[in-house]
């Protein structure tokens, strides 16, 4: 298992990245968002501005801040054992919203020559699922998602066993 170890952990960002990627324009309505990523099968993407330039993420977990009735971080609410009806999403009182005024404004990039342990800890570091690659001029150009470290995992088993 040593030997699989090291050169799993030499793979970097642009090696995992999933791309092209699905690119949410911040003035997008949030029901034009909602659409966009799930007709292209992905649970979130980076938000970006006019000139192409990452300057946020929008997510599931967004969509569920908002339905809980706004922008509320998990670690300052207690959970929820059930959901009411009435707190469910209405799109017609949040039609005039757009990406921007729900997304997150932090987005955590890496370089495409970021290594997979460093991509990992800054994922547990952040809770996140996803981080955007990006290149030089912070234009988003791959995801690494968890699903994507884990693919990378289960590869190099598959490929170490006899």
């Amino acid at each position: 298992m040593v030997t699989l170890i090291q050169p799993l952990l030499s793979k970097k960002a642009a090696d995992l990245m999933s791309h092209p990627v699905v690119l949410v324009p911040r003035l997008m309505s949030l029901a034009g968002a909602a659409h966009l990523l799930s007709q292209a099968k992905v649970s979130g993407g980076p938000v970006v501005d006019e000139e192409g330039h990452c300057i946020g993420v929008l997510s599931t977990t967004d969509f569920l801040h908002l339905a809980e009735g706004g922008r509320c971080k998990c670690a300052d609410h207690p959970k929820r054992e059930s959901v009411h009806s009435w707190q469910i999403f209405e799109e017609e009182a949040e039609s005039e919203r757009r990406v921007g005024d729900v997304m997150n404004h932090d987005p955590v990039t890496v370089s495409p020559h970021t290594h997979m342990g460093t991509i990992a800890r800054m994922m547990i570091d952040a809770h996140i699922h996803r981080v955007i690659v990006v290149d030089d001029e912070d234009r988003p150009i791959g995801i690494v998602s968890s699903t994507d470290i884990l693919a990378a995992v289960a590869h190099a088993e598959e490929r170490s066993e006899p």
